[in-house]
């Protein structure tokens, strides 16, 4: 795991029920051609372009996601 799939962890385990969500964006911005997630946040493109639009709930779901995606 790099280190900035670590950070991005970290940052994720901060989300907390209640108070705002951060957003997962690690100013990587790479898509993996292979994968289709971005390189920094493991975010996929409709992900990234919806989560201005997202409630907390919405962008809790992606967090939980982006956990998934790394643990695999």
């Amino acid at each position: 795991m790099n280190s900035v799939v670590k950070l991005l962890l970290m940052r994720g385990r901060s989300v907390r029920e209640g108070e705002p969500v951060p957003s997962p964006c690690m100013s990587v911005c790479r898509m993996d051609a292979v994968t289709g997630f971005c390189e920094g946040c493991l975010r996929t493109l409709d992900e990234i372009a919806a989560w201005s639009s997202m409630d907390d709930e919405g962008r809790r779901k992606v967090w939980k996601t982006i956990q998934e995606r790394a643990a695999a």
